[in-house]
């Protein structure tokens, strides 16, 4: 199960932290990601960590504004996103991918279980 939270209201160039805590199956975790999806588009990759080492993989899009991070002792991934836009305006879900396998990771088809998510909005 995958709890996420931290999603709001920010003016462009503010900074949001979202958090998403991980419990249940939590031993075989390979990596665990964000998504997000605007109304009207397809989800898209924007950061995943491997859990075994913190290393990391960002979207285009985000790099250099978003940091992913992680809490192996409280299973909980981070994204710390800076330099907000408009256009990163979404509903972002958090994945966790279990088994070992290649990285990075950036297909949703490769996470297996999802949380429902939180808004972030930037206004302009």
């Amino acid at each position: 199960q995958l709890q996420a939270s931290g999603g709001g209201l920010v003016q462009t160039g503010g900074s949001l932290r979202l958090s998403c805590a991980a419990s249940g199956r939590t031993r075989s975790m390979y990596a665990m990601g964000w998504y997000r999806q605007a109304p009207g588009k397809d989800r898209e990759f924007v950061a995943a960590i491997k859990w075994s080492d913190g290393s990391t993989d960002y979207a285009d899009s985000v790099k250099g504004r978003f940091t992913i991070s992680r809490d192996s002792a409280k299973n909980t991934v981070y994204l710390q996103m800076n330099s907000l836009k408009p256009e990163d305006t979404a509903h972002y879900y958090c994945a966790a991918s279990h088994g070992i396998g290649r990285w990075p990771r950036r297909n949703s088809y490769e996470y297996n279980f999802w949380g429902q998510g939180t808004q972030v909005t930037v206004s302009s």
